[in-house]
Parts: C-alpha cells; structure tokens; sequence
C-alpha cells in the first residue's frame, strides 16, 4: 500500500473481502444492500484506505449501521477479540510521554487518527456487543471522558461473565491483551 492509496487490485481484495463479510453477517446490518455499500465505497478512495489499515491491523471491519442524519454507512471493527496489530498501546500520546522506560510503540489514539479511524465510545462498544460476543479474551480502550482522562485515567471494556463491563486504568498502562476497536463512516 502507497500512503493513503490502494492499488486497483488491493481495492479488489478490499472490497472482495468487505463484501464476503458482510455477507456472512447479514444480523449486523438489517436492510442495507451491499450494492449501495459498495457504490459508496468505490467513491470514497481516503475512507476505503482506512478501512485497509483497520483490515491489515486485524479488525475485521463489517458494516454495522446507517447514520440516520448523514446517510453515511457506519463500520466497526467486528473481530472476536481486540485487533491484534492494535495491541500493547497506551491510551494516548500524552500517556506515552509520560513513560520513563519501556514505551510501547505507539499509543491508541495516535494510532486510530493515523488509520483515519474513530476509538469506540463506551456506547458504541455496547452498541458492538449487541451483535455478537466480542473481546472474550482480550479489551479494548475506549473513547475517554475529559474528567477521567484529566486525572490521569483512561477507560476500557471486555465482554465476561455474559457481560460487558467498563473499567479505568492509567492512561500510560498497556497490556497485550489491550488494544481498541474503531469506527468509520463511509
């Protein structure tokens, strides 16, 4: 991949392997058609190299909405657990400064803008949850209040016991079990 451009035949493999997803998991997206998902995504070159990255990270992006004000098609990363190529990160890059030794390479929010992606919010990550049983093994960050984050903490969830809990940690703290789920609307 060039920076922020696919070839013709890495747009073919995309939008192959999107459109087989989406197939598979037709419970994610009620009454939308691939046709009109696929027509917006070969229009939309910057938002379909996003959906890339999120693919080579290992998030396995899936159609799971309609923005009801803007038309556009909401993506979430859909993989069982937390995208493995986005693990072991801190919360932010404020975080990773922070850190004396042992910086992880990067940082989640850093991470997500470079991709052209959005972190989850806890509701979207609830949102997620309702389709599938997500994060068994692994959590994910996720989109941090000011006042949370202001105290030196950051937010992430994980589905166990049947549930989907919300818990904090230090922003500066990464696992490698740890990583986030995004989204984009094309």
């Amino acid at each position: 991949m060039s920076k922020k451009k696919l070839t013709a035949a890495q747009r073919v493999e995309l939008i192959n392997e999107l459109r087989d997803r989406f197939e598979k998991n037709k419970g994610r997206h009620k009454g939308i058609e691939w046709g009109t998902v696929a027509a917006r995504l070969e229009a939309n070159e910057a938002k379909l190299w996003s959906l890339a990255e999120m693919e080579r990270t290992g998030g396995e992006p899936d159609v799971v909405g309609l923005d009801k004000t803007t038309g556009e098609f909401i993506f979430f990363d859909c993989a069982a657990e937390s995208p493995k190529g986005r693990r072991s990160l801190c919360y932010d890059r404020s975080a990773w400064e922070s850190r004396k030794e042992h910086k992880p390479e990067s940082d989640a929010l850093s991470a997500a803008n470079t991709m052209g992606i959005q972190i989850l919010s806890e509701e979207d990550y609830r949102e997620l949850q309702k389709l599938g049983e997500f994060d068994l093994k692994t959590s994910s960050w996720i989109e941090t209040p000011d006042d949370v984050r202001g105290l030196g903490g950051a937010l992430f969830c994980d589905r166990r016991f049947g549930r989907v809990f919300t818990y904090h940690n230090g922003a500066e703290s990464y696992y490698a079990a740890r990583g986030f789920r995004g989204s984009i609307k094309v």
